[in-house]
């Protein structure tokens, strides 16, 4: 299977996985609309498309969070080259921060960005490829919606209901001829650890925090489509990550001791240690 002549839409594709994906999709000779709330970034990543060859990318600015926004541009994308191949939602964020350190605010903006925007894009792209007949969505969630994430509860929270969301709605589609597909990936080099926020204690220090090696942007770019082509429903990677996703379905005792682990090490790193 190729992505040649594909039309393809994907948010946040201004850095990270979003880039590298928009990135090796136009490579595969695919028709890109690359969108980014950081539209000098957005527009970067098509230059990058049409100079490379030998697919070709539009750009737009867009925020996820505005759900009127999201239906008009995947609306227009499809409308523009009469059909919709593949949406990848990808745009998100995480604030990091022990629970009791977090506001309603703290949670309400992860919500709009990685479950509302996800949702906009999704339930948009659903009715126009199940009125076509074919279609692929493709959610961007994380290994920690499947396991436990403590330190980063809002986020975990919303990657659990994209990995529900996106396998509901895979069931629904299939006969329509509508597949869905969720990213579960460990972590990925991007600029999510440091453009996210971090909540009582120093964001510079979280990294160190990390207990596994990142995985570069294009290689995780590369499992992915490569997890498209074949139509999995939810794609899972590096190893460790199939690894204790195949743990904690075994017993879930795993991911609680894990999770006493992380937020033990994370407790130490609190400005404010008080109780």
């Amino acid at each position: 299977m190729s992505f040649n002549d594909k039309v393809c839409l994907i948010t946040g594709a201004g850095s990270g996985i979003g880039r590298a994906l928009a990135l090796a999709l136009g490579a595969d000779g695919a028709v890109v609309t690359v969108s980014d709330i950081d539209a000098g970034a957005a527009a970067q990543t098509a230059r990058d498309i049409n100079t490379a060859g030998p697919g070709r990318a539009t750009h737009e600015p867009l925020d996820v969070t505005d759900a009127d926004a999201v239906t008009r541009h995947v609306s227009a994308v499809a409308g523009a080259h009469g059909r919709l191949d593949y949406i990848f939602n990808n745009a998100g964020i995480a604030i990091a921060g022990d629970a009791r350190d977090l506001e309603i605010e703290h949670w309400r903006r992860v919500i709009d960005v990685n479950l509302m925007g996800v949702l906009y894009g999704t339930s948009c792209a659903y009715k126009i490829m199940a009125r076509q007949g074919f279609g692929h969505i493709v959610n961007i969630a994380s290994l920690s919606g499947l396991i436990p994430f403590p330190t980063n509860i809002p986020y975990g929270t919303t990657k659990f209901a994209v990995v529900g969301l996106s396998t509901g709605l895979r069931a629904e589609g299939e006969a329509l001829g509508v597949k869905v597909s969720a990213v579960c990936p460990g972590f990925i080099e991007s600029n999510i650890y440091t453009a996210s926020q971090a909540v009582n204690v120093q964001s510079d220090a979280l990294g160190d925090e990390l207990p596994f090696k990142k995985v570069p942007a294009d290689v995780a770019a590369s499992k992915i489509l490569r997890g498209v082509e074949r139509n999995v429903a939810v794609i899972v990677f590096p190893r460790y990550a199939q690894i204790f996703w195949w743990l904690y379905r075994l017993n879930s005792r795993f991911g609680t001791g894990a999770g006493r682990q992380m937020i033990r090490d994370f407790r130490k790193l609190r400005m404010d240690d008080s109780p």
